[in-house]
């Protein structure tokens, strides 16, 4: 990995820490029955992990994501980029009905899907809808997009991340869109994948559309990244966690 990203991948996981510190020293929020059932140990523990598991995995991922793209040689790369899409009204009610009939338990397969919404029979009439995607980057002259989910992503999430890609297809279908998870909470292999939630949108295990983990990783930033952004992870760790020490030092517990 070029020395540039390393140190900004670096500084971005140090931030995040030191932003979690800075807001758990500035905000207390009044939980009575939390503070009457728990110590106030649990208490701080508690908060500090959902105020960093916010941040990390919102705008945290995405710089890192960034940067592993750039990285993987990349031309252009943007967060939160904006596409006007001009599709067919009647490829639009297909990707609506796909979605439909995945919700109700009827689950297709990214292949599938993209094939079910690209070859019906098209009106004639053409309309723009807006997408935005949390990651896009133009590499070797191909349009990547990225939707970035929480590693348990609920349903209603899943349906609007594959209606997007869909939609991103239809309006160009030499592009790749991704749905995308940054670890697998259930083990290394994509199939450990076990939230259900997400499986009735997406085969979570084996579609190519779908992203985890390491796929995640490599496919940004070229074989191995996955290992080396745990490296970096683990060096900026050893400094982090002095400052959280140096912080929960300074608190009482009971």
């Amino acid at each position: 990995m070029d020395g540039r990203y390393r140190g900004l991948i670096a500084d971005e996981f140090r931030s995040c820490v030191k932003g979690t510190i800075t807001r758990m020293s500035g905000e207390e929020t009044y939980r009575p029955f939390h503070e009457a059932l728990l110590s106030k140990n649990a208490l701080i523990w508690s908060r500090f992990e959902r105020s960093f598991s916010t941040s990390f995995g919102q705008k945290s991922i995405e710089n890192i994501s960034k940067y592993a793209a750039l990285s993987g040689g990349a031309n252009k790369v943007e967060r939160q980029k904006e596409t006007m899409c001009v599709i067919d009204k009647s490829q639009l009610s297909a990707i609506d009905l796909n979605i439909e009939r995945c919700r109700n338990g009827h689950p297709t397969n990214w292949e599938d899907s993209l094939s079910e919404v690209r070859f019906v029979k098209k009106s004639g009439i053409l309309t723009s809808i807006r997408v935005i995607s949390d990651l896009w980057w133009e590499k070797d002259g191909v349009n990547n997009y990225l939707s970035i989910k929480t590693v348990k992503p609920n349903i209603d999430q899943t349906a609007v991340a594959k209606s997007d890609s869909l939609k991103l297809k239809m309006f160009d279908i030499s592009c790749n869109s991704y749905f995308g998870l940054y670890y697998n909470p259930f083990g290394e292999k994509k199939t450990d994948y076990a939230h259900n939630p997400p499986m009735t949108i997406f085969d979570m295990r084996h579609d190519q559309a779908v992203l985890i983990g390491k796929e995640y990783w490599d496919l940004l930033g070229g074989t191995g990244f996955y290992e080396e952004v745990l490296e970096i992870a683990k060096e900026v760790g050893a400094e982090t966690k002095e400052m959280i020490s140096t912080y929960t030092r300074g608190q009482t517990f009971v």
